[in-house]
This record gives structure tokens, C-alpha cells and sequence, in this order.
């Protein structure tokens, strides 16, 4: 009887099998379909992170480090002050940049005194010229009127009219004369020599102010250095962040652009995907991303595709690969896309740089 019970249920067992078998591989290839027609539309990496930029704060200057305004992970605005170099140094510079610039400032005074009272001298030259040569014009015209009174003078002496006494008088009035005609035309080549002498000095002392000025414009760009310099004792935030990375404390000796601290802007982040190749047929700038952060699992985020990088991720790198050379076995190779986060999605800030994500492209069918 035991027997006879066993034979139908094994029966059933062997009927409930075949029918179960199919139906199951029915719904596994139904799920499977419905699992790949989702995998076109919804593209998803697990190679992704939280990206933005970092504002590097470097010194400009070497120095001491006189005070420090801010804390780790503060949040800063733009043009904060951030951190103080001991300026007693660069005051110094600036002080003698500045004396420099002052002495050769009253050396181009100075310079521009002599030009001028050499000017002032030259028309002095000038004016006693245009009198000696008044004074020749009166002196020939006297020599003229001595010459005819000698003439008839003589004449008169020859022909016994007038006595001795009378030409010799003539006589001495036209060589006084002669020699005040002479003395005219000497004293005319003694002001024309100071003439061409005084103006080749004031030619030479001319051509002294072109170098003078160079000379102060070379102190004028130290002193305008050294007060950069100065300036860049006091360091200043680039934009709005929260100080990261830093390094250097009150009494520290910094150097010329060694990094000090870093600030980190997260209004401005993105997510780094790197998609492989074989994904990114159908990706497209625009496309809406859903995204998923392993710090917050219950929360999402979302986002468009803002572009895709013109090479992948291995040509930029510091070794990029030569397949030419040796044997050669393919990979798949990944490129990054860059996915800007949709504006209101993270009001509170929450995203911090290199957290790790999972964004999931919405493509359309």
C-alpha cells in the first residue's frame, strides 16, 4: 500500500517540475530583457567621484610667518585675510626704494635749475649781442662822418685854409674812430664765442636728463616693487571655501611659493565619471543623471552630463601607453564625463570633494 501511495507523489513531483522549469526560465529571460532594456537607458559606473577646485594658497615672498586668521575647515569669503608675514623687512626696502627715487628726483631738479639759468644766460648773451651790434652800427656810421671830416680836413690843410691844430684834431677823431669800430667788432666775436659756448653747455646739460630720467624710472620700479612686495605680506582668500590642507603655523619660516593652506569653493563642484568606452555611444551633453553618494545611501542627487573629455583617462596620464611597442592586449579603456549638479540639488553643501558616487545617466530609448 506504502508503495502504491509513493508512486503518485512522485508523479506529482515529476509533473509540479516540468511545469515549474519553464515558467521559471520564462521569467528569468522576462527579467533579464526587462534588466538589459533598462541597463540602455540607464547608463551607471561606480568609477566616479566628487570633483571641484582647489584654490592653492602659496606665498609669494619669503618670511616669518606673523599671524594666522583662520582654522581647519573654516568657512572664508572672498578677500578674507588670511594670514600676516612679518613686513618689518620689506618696510626697510621700501623706505630706501623710496630715498633712492627722492635723491634722484632732486638730481633731475637740479639738473633743470642749471638748464635754466643757462637759458637765462644765453638771452643775456643773446640781448648784449643785438647791442654790440647796435653799437658797431653807431660806430661804423661815426667812422664814416670821421672819414669825410678827415678828407676835407685834409684838403682844406692842403690848401693852407685851416690850420694845423684843426686837422690834427680831425685826424685823431677819425682814428678813435677806427679803433671803436674795431673794438665793436672784437667785443661782437667775444659774445658770439659765449654764444656757441653757452649753448653747448646747455646742449650738454640737456642731454643729462634723458638718463636722469631713466635712472628714475629704474628706482621708481624698484620702489614700486618693494611696496608689492609688501603687499603680499598680507594674504588674502581668491574666492568663498572652506580652508583645507593647512600647513604652516604662527613663527614658521615660509618661502618663496610654498603652499601654506588650500581653499575649497563648494558652489562650484562636479562629478568626475569615468564611463568605459563601450558606454558612451548613446551619452549625449544634457542628458539627465541620477546620482547616488556612498555617504548619504537614502538621499539623491541630480545633475545633466556637461561634456565628455576628448581623450581617455590613460592618454593624459604620466606614462601613456605605447601599443606600437611589444605585445599589445586590449583594454577596455575609461572616459571621464563631467556631470554638473542641477542648481538647488545641495543647498546645505553636504558634497565634499572625492566623495564616492554612483551617477546614473538617463539616456533616451
Amino acid at each position: 500500500m506504502e508503495e502504491k501511495k509513493g508512486k503518485p507523489n512522485q508523479r506529482r513531483k515529476k509533473i509540479a517540475a516540468f511545469i515549474l522549469f519553464p515558467v521559471i526560465i520564462i521569467i528569468g529571460a522576462v527579467g533579464l530583457h526587462l534588466y538589459l532594456e533598462y541597463k540602455k537607458v540607464h547608463i551607471s559606473t561606480d568609477d566616479a567621484f566628487v570633483d571641484g577646485r582647489v584654490h592653492v594658497i602659496a606665498s609669494k615672498i619669503p618670511g616669518t610667518v606673523k599671524a594666522i586668521y583662520v582654522k581647519d575647515n573654516q568657512f572664508v569669503k572672498k578677500d578674507d585675510l588670511i594670514l600676516d608675514v612679518d613686513p618689518i623687512d620689506y618696510d626697510v626696502r621700501v623706505k630706501e626704494a623710496r630715498a633712492g627715487l627722492e635723491t634722484e628726483v632732486a638730481k633731475l631738479a637740479e639738473i633743470r635749475d642749471k638748464v635754466n639759468t643757462a637759458k637765462k644766460q644765453l638771452a643775456g648773451i643773446i640781448a648784449s649781442m643785438e647791442e654790440a651790434r647796435a653799437n658797431l652800427e653807431l660806430q661804423e656810421a661815426n667812422l664814416r662822418q670821421a672819414e669825410i671830416d678827415f678828407k676835407r680836413a685834409e684838403y682844406l690843410l692842403k690848401k693852407e685854409v685851416i690850420p694845423r691844430e684843426s686837422y690834427d684834431k680831425t685826424k685823431t677823431s677819425y682814428d678813435v674812430a677806427v679803433a671803436q669800430v674795431k673794438a665793436a667788432r672784437e667785443r661782437i666775436k667775444q659774445l658770439e664765442a659765449s654764444l656757441e659756448t653757452q649753448r653747448a653747455v646747455i646742449k650738454q646739460t640737456e642731454s643729462s636728463l634723458i638718463p636722469q630720467h631713466a635712472q628714475i624710472q629704474q628706482k621708481d620700479a624698484i620702489l614700486k616693487g618693494a611696496e608689492l612686495n609688501k603687499s603680499y605680506t598680507k594674504i588674502y582668500t581668491p574666492s568663498d571655501g572652506y580652508i583645507a590642507k593647512r600647513s604652516v603655523e604662527i613663527g614658521n619660516q615660509i618661502q618663496l611659493g610654498q603652499s601654506l593652506m588650500a581653499v575649497v569653493p563648494l558652489d562650484d563642484i562636479w562629478i568626475t565619471a569615468n564611463y568605459k568606452e563601450t558606454q558612451l555611444e548613446r551619452v549625449k551633453p544634457g542628458q539627465k543623471v541620477k546620482i547616488k553618494v556612498d555617504t548619504y545611501p537614502g538621499k539623491v542627487f541630480y545633475g545633466k552630463v556637461d561634456s565628455v573629455m576628448a581623450g581617455t583617462g590613460a592618454v593624459f596620464s604620466l606614462f601613456p601607453p605605447e601599443n606600437a611597442t611589444g605585445s599589445y592586449v586590449k583594454i577596455v579603456q575609461r572616459i571621464p564625463v563631467k556631470i554638473v549638479l542641477d542648481q538647488g540639488t545641495d543647498p546645505a553643501h553636504i558634497l565634499r570633494i572625492g566623495m564616492s558616487v554612483v551617477p546614473t545617466i538617463l539616456v533616451e530609448p
